[in-house]
């Protein structure tokens, strides 16, 4: 599928987020998931990790290791 596709079939999905906010955080969702996508990183695995580390209590000041381009897997 193609994405052109996908978006379109998704546009009227997202009609029916609830409210503004609920299409502004689908929207920014979108973004990171994508984000990584074009950065090489799979989006499930990276997001997991993310939400991981950030309960855990990764520190404030090495936010920076957690975008996209900037993610590595941690050492197992």
């Amino acid at each position: 599928m193609h994405n052109e596709t996908r978006f379109g079939l998704g546009r009227k999905n997202w009609l029916f987020a609830g409210a503004d906010c609920g299409g502004e955080r689908a929207a920014a969702m979108n973004t990171l998931l994508e984000t990584a996508k074009l950065n090489g990183v799979n989006p499930q695995e990276w997001l997991a990790d993310v939400l991981d580390r950030i309960g855990t209590g990764h520190p404030i000041n090495r936010i920076d290791e957690l975008l996209p381009w900037n993610w590595a897997t941690p050492p197992e």
